[in-house]
C-alpha cells in the first residue's frame, strides 16, 4: 500500500481554504515585508490565498478588475495601489488594520 505524495503547493492552497491559516499566512507576509522591504513575498503570498479561495476569474468577476491586471498585480514585480490590496483583501474577507508595534520587537519609541 502506498501513499499518494502531495506537492507543497497542494498542501499550501488546501491550508489557505481555512481563514484563520490564510489570515496567518498573510500576517506572516507582511511581517517579512517589514524586515526586509520586499513585497514580492507578501504577493506571492496574496496570490496564493486568492487562488486557492477565489480564482483569478472570479475574483476578477466579484471586484470588476481585469482578471490579466490582476495576474500582473500580484506577480513578484507587482507594484499595487494600496486601493486595489485593499479591494483584494475586502473580497477575501478581510481589511486592512494599524496594529501597534509591541515593545518586545525591540523598538523602544511608542
Amino acid at each position: 500500500m502506498s501513499k499518494k505524495l502531495r506537492n507543497h503547493d497542494e498542501v499550501v492552497f488546501e491550508q489557505m481554504l481555512n481563514p484563520e491559516m490564510a489570515k496567518a499566512y498573510l500576517d506572516v507576509a507582511i511581517e517579512e515585508y517589514e524586515q526586509d522591504g520586499d513585497i514580492a513575498f507578501f504577493l506571492e503570498a496574496l496570490r496564493n490565498v486568492v487562488e486557492a479561495r477565489e480564482g483569478m476569474t472570479r475574483l476578477a468577476e466579484k471586484t470588476g478588475l481585469n482578471r490579466q491586471n490582476l495576474y500582473r498585480v500580484l506577480s513578484s514585480e507587482g507594484n499595487p495601489e494600496l486601493r486595489t490590496i485593499s479591494l483584494i483583501l475586502h473580497n477575501l474577507g478581510y481589511r486592512l488594520s494599524v496594529q501597534p508595534i509591541q515593545a518586545s520587537l525591540g523598538h523602544d519609541d511608542p
